[in-house]
């Protein structure tokens, strides 16, 4: 190990010192404007040292001229002078003496039609998308890219087959302008047929060919071919998915030609256990088995147990993605619960369906409703008597469950830029011992700003919450807002934040107000370091009580693995009162918003 840092440290020292005496292969010598001398300046390129002599001198000239005029060339400077030069005799210097002279201008593109040409729509489209201006400057670049724009125009048209045959290029010295003709063989328009699948797996063919976002006989689009992919791929099922249009000559009677479906399933059963811990929510193990594609329709079956100190459950969920329309997922859950706060306990029998719809690649809403039985053991603060009171109720409760959540991060373990908004609305009645009719309302916005080039990352929350047409003896504790913990405001143990009964049991609300503030700062290429503000506060109305807020303050490390950061935070409560620790310990996968 000593020795491999040893010849890291080497190499890292001998790379410096080339780089630091790296000259330019030759100096460019001549009049022109900035932009064109730094063009130059990269495409003549640097050697290690200056020549040994005239003869060496020479020949990187020589080099450099060639880089040059291929350079000034492909920048429209078709009457250019470009002229080698070695000065000095003990110390030789190789230069360039560069003349562009005028600039060559686009006259007058056009397309040529390889028979069959394509409709005069598609025609139109593809000569418009070449987006080539007469008078704009000559670069071949610019020429290249036209001819890959008229080609791209016809494939999104329904011609997949189309080519482009080499093209011919006039340079005409007199007039200094380059004209462009683009020889593009259209291929016939090519209409689609279904879906053919190629892989002897378990999925069934009827499903997949149901997630074509085509019909039979409409123009091949490029980008229903991509949505077919993404829609496979988000099922998370497969390993690896492809789609393609099948070769001409597989087409049918009528001549429309299918797609053609490869998936590779990834392993049908997975076995995963993982661990946490915080000092406010203290240790929990999770066992998770998962069985895949059993329905032949890349659904997902999971079955969790997890015992923890406050919340313990055994339950499955099942998934079924694209239930009756693309995009749509049908979500199954049923669990034994046994949750132990210090607010409340609670054994329940839980269950809900839900429905999934995306929007665009990360984004969705979902409407649902859940059925819950349970027994609660309820410690409260009885208004009137202004003392605490233990309250023993069988409980059933519906709720109608809806959601939405817009993405525009940039990603879902690690976000650096963008922002989120999740909004939730429930419904709910209560029957058994007690009956209740009230609304739960829920907001989180959060935020990521990169500052200097994203090496420092600025993170912002903000939640709130409130509980309408209830009071707070008559809702279930499961359903009142809590603050502090890991994932609200650090520093305070888990329902640690908000008024406390005269025992110091945490008191539920009608309404939530907590917000953060992160500055994460990567330091090396796999650690960041953290500092956050976190404040929150719970109140006894329907709308946010700001005059009894709590803050918590600390710091934080993140190493960055592929799958996304692990999160170890520590940090200390800034308003503590009676029976508050003077730190918490937070260790999960990914940020904490």
């Amino acid at each position: 190990m000593t020795v491999r840092i040893a010849l890291a440290i080497f190499a890292g020292v001998a790379l410096a010192a080339s780089a630091a005496h790296a000259d330019p292969r030759a100096q460019i010598r001549g009049d022109m404007d900035g932009d064109l001398r730094a063009q130059l300046e990269r495409a003549v390129g640097q050697v290690d040292g200056a020549p040994a002599n005239r003869f060496e001198a020479r020949r990187r000239a020589r080099g450099a001229v060639e880089a040059a005029t291929a350079l000034l060339r492909s920048e429209g400077y078709y009457q250019s002078t470009v002229e080698d030069v070695v000065e000095g005799e003990q110390t030789p210097v190789a230069a360039v003496q560069v003349t562009p002279g005028p600039r060559f201008l686009i006259d007058a593109p056009a397309v040529a039609w390889v028979a069959p040409e394509p409709d005069g729509v598609s025609a139109a489209a593809a000569i418009s998308a070449m987006n080539l201006s007469p008078g704009s400057p000559g670069r071949a670049v610019e020429i290249i890219a036209a001819e890959g724009r008229v080609v791209a125009s016809l494939s999104i048209n329904g011609y997949a087959d189309a080519a482009a045959q080499p093209r011919r290029v006039v340079v005409d010295h007199a007039d200094r302008t380059v004209q462009p003709t683009y020889n593009i063989v259209s291929g016939p328009l090519v209409l689609l047929d279904g879906v053919r699948v190629e892989t002897a797996g378990p999925t069934n063919p009827n499903w997949v060919a149901g997630l074509a976002p085509w019909s039979e006989g409409d123009r091949y689009d490029p980008e229903d071919v991509a949505e077919l992919e993404r829609r496979l791929l988000e099922t998370g099922v497969y390993d690896g998915v492809g789609v393609a249009l099948a070769p001409a000559d597989q087409s049918n009677e009528d001549g429309h030609r299918p797609i053609i479906v490869s998936l590779s399933d990834r392993s049908r059963r997975i076995l995963e256990a993982g661990a946490t811990y915080s000092t406010a929510e203290g240790a929990g193990v999770d066992v998770i088995y998962t069985l895949f594609n059993r329905l032949r329709r890349a659904d997902t079956l999971r079955f969790q147990a997890r015992l923890a100190n406050i919340d313990s459950r055994i339950g499955a969920d099942l998934s079924l993605p694209h239930w009756r329309r693309p995009g749509q997922t049908l979500k199954l859950s049923l669990a034994a619960v046994n949750e132990e706060t210090d607010a409340y306990d609670r054994i329940a029998l839980t269950s809900s369906a839900d429905l999934q719809q995306r929007i665009g690649k990360t984004s969705y809403f979902s409407y649902g409703l859940g059925l819950d039985a349970g027994s609660y053991t309820e410690r409260r603060f009885d208004p009137v008597t202004q003392a605490p009171i233990t309250l023993n109720r069988d409980l059933i409760i519906a709720t109608g469950r809806s959601a939405a959540y817009i993405d525009r991060s940039d990603d879902p373990l690690n976000p650096t830029e963008g922002w989120r908004l999740t909004a939730a609305i429930q419904p709910t009645a209560v029957a058994g011992e007690d009956t209740v009719l009230f609304l739960r309302t829920e907001t989180q916005a959060t935020g990521y700003l990169p500052l200097r080039q994203g090496k420092t990352i600025l993170a912002g929350r903000i939640r709130i919450g409130s509980i309408i047409g209830g009071e707070e003896l008559t809702v279930p504790s499961d359903r009142l807002f809590y603050s502090g913990g890991g994932g609200s405001v650090r520093g305070y143990e888990y329902q640690g934040v908000g008024p406390r009964l005269p025992d110091n049991t945490p008191r539920g609300g009608l309404s939530l107000f907590e917000t953060s503030i992160e500055a994460r700062q990567d330091v090396g290429r796999n650690f960041q370091a953290v500092a956050f503000l976190d404040a929150g506060a719970i109140g006894f109305q329907e709308t946010p009580n700001f005059s009894n807020m709590r803050y918590g303050a600390g710091l934080g490390v993140r190493y960055k693995l592929p799958f996304g950061p692990v999160r170890a935070d520590i940090a200390v409560p800034l308003s503590p009162r009676e029976g508050d620790a003077a730190f918490q310990i937070y260790i999960s996968i990914g940020q904490a918003f």
